[in-house]
């Protein structure tokens, strides 16, 4: 198994991504974010809608849902980079969102850039050089309707090997 799928495994196994997540995430940790579904192309991340998430107006809060659709991108990032020799860094380097109906349910975000993903990682790996990536998130409600769309552009590093 390689490491990507190890850490997408890691990712699937409940527990040890709430243990994850606290350490490394923990605003999502308490908004109760949780991956759905990792595959080698597509990240799903839902938010529950509760108090931690919502606003004022009676709908889910846009920092929520942007922290949400960072997730669904940033999973597929993170099990491409894991273990990599050399290490690789990422960043979101832009991010735009375009909100379409008020968010009064859970919201599965899903990302389906995973292949594109993978390839700028290999990409900034093999040349050294940054590379970039458009990565979409689309968060949808309950009743299927589209409440948002969030478009991240990603940056890949390859760090420099030391000399021993």
């Amino acid at each position: 198994m390689d490491k990507a799928e190890h850490f997408r495994q890691t990712v699937r196994n409940k527990l040890k991504f709430k243990l994850f997540m606290l350490k490394e995430l923990p605003s999502a940790f308490f908004s109760g974010i949780d991956v759905t579904e990792i595959t080698e192309e597509k990240a799903v991340v839902r938010i529950p809608f509760k108090f931690l998430t919502k606003n004022p107006f009676k709908s889910m809060y846009f920092a929520s849902q942007a922290m949400a659709a960072e997730l669904a991108t940033g999973i597929l990032a993170l099990s491409q980079i894991s273990g990599r020799n050399p290490k690789v860094s990422m960043l979101v380097f832009d991010m735009n969102a375009h909100f379409s109906k008020k968010a009064r349910t859970a919201v599965n975000f899903t990302c389906k850039n995973g292949k594109e993903i993978k390839a700028a990682v290999e990409k900034t790996v093999k040349t050294g050089e940054g590379v970039t990536v458009e990565a979409k998130s689309v968060g949808i409600d309950k009743e299927g309707d589209v409440v948002s769309e969030f478009t991240f552009i990603w940056t890949f590093k390859a760090k420099n090997k030391k000399a021993s």
